[in-house]
């Protein structure tokens, strides 16, 4: 294939790879609230990422592809345990009694994190006027969600959403870490397929001791879950893990870090438009107000990086 075409291929599978993060990643929150209905927390981390994981790395072994390889499992490990067992389990856990639509605008302020965490290019990033600008407005962002969560506190604010809003802080924290280590470690010789396999598969290991000891195994019977749940966690399972966390580790190999984090532009909208539509949630203007100064922090964050891309 000429150089020209190969090129142009690459390209469209970067644009493709983004818009799956971007529409599927931001339908999840709204899915993952149905799947509650039938599924407790815990077990639904547990059985959602064994599953995706073991599909996944049938389907590499099957295609020949070599899938174990101790020297990778200690880094599909870490990544997956801090992404999806800290990151995606604080969401799971929290959407029990929170909103998806306020869960959705929360966890934007992951992409603040990957700039915070990224030392590799912390003398970059923190010399830059603009990047230091949208960090300040991005928490200032984050503090504007917080006040009216505790001013109504203070009228009688149910304790588990404060609770919530402090785990929504440490989730991204988590999400941001895990995401950097799996680019900084991808393995030796692995796929980006292989590695989103072991890291779905022990991340649903990790979900499975809390599981347990919260009594969630012993009580949960499948014949009672419904149709409904059934068919959320089935989306969760072969689009929001196999397809789109497929997509996003890739994007991780391939491209900037801070560039991949942009997907929190667009999951919070999609997100907030699906529960705004489809489940009847109210989000309130001081909300919406923090999510437009988290992403405008997020988009001035990136600003340079966005003003170089022409000469790249």
């Amino acid at each position: 294939m000429p150089s020209d075409q190969k090129k142009a291929s690459s390209i469209l599978l970067v644009v493709l790879a983004f818009l799956i993060v971007y529409a599927v990643w931001g339908s999840t929150y709204f899915f993952i609230a149905r799947a509650l209905q039938g599924f407790p927390p815990f077990f639904l981390g547990t059985f959602r990422f064994i599953v995706a994981g073991l599909l996944l790395l049938g389907w590499c072994k099957l295609s020949g592809t070599a899938i174990f390889d101790r020297r990778n499992l200690w880094s599909a490990g870490i990544s997956g345990v801090l992404m999806l067992g800290v990151g995606n389990g604080i969401v799971i856990w929290v959407e029990q009694f929170m909103t998806s639509g306020l869960v959705a605008i929360m966890v934007s302020s992951a992409a603040i994190w990957f700039v915070i965490l990224d030392k590799k290019l912390w003398k970059q990033n923190f010399s830059n006027k603009f990047t230091v600008a949208g960090l300040i407005i991005g928490f200032l962002g984050v503090i504007l969600l917080f006040w009216e969560q505790l001013s109504g506190f203070e009228v009688g604010q149910d304790k588990r959403t404060i609770l919530g809003m402090a785990l929504l802080v440490i989730g991204p924290i988590g999400w941001a870490g895990g995401s950097l280590y799996s680019k900084y470690h991808p393995g030796t010789n692995t796929s980006a397929a292989v590695s989103t396999g072991w890291q779905m598969l022990i991340a649903g290991l990790f979900f499975l001791p809390a599981s347990i000891i919260s009594g969630e195994l012993s009580q949960f019977r499948f014949q009672d879950v419904p149709a409904s749940a059934w068919w959320s966690v089935s989306y969760l399972i072969g689009f929001g893990s196999i397809l789109a966390f497929s997509a996003y580790v890739w994007l991780l190999q391939v491209r900037p870090a801070t560039q991949v984090s942009t997907y929190a532009y667009v999951n919070p909208v999609v997100a907030v438009l699906l529960a705004v539509f489809f489940a009847d949630e109210v989000i309130s203007a001081t909300q919406i107000t923090g999510l437009v100064v988290i992403l405008g922090s997020v988009l001035l964050i990136n600003l340079s990086k966005y003003k170089k891309a022409p000469a790249a």
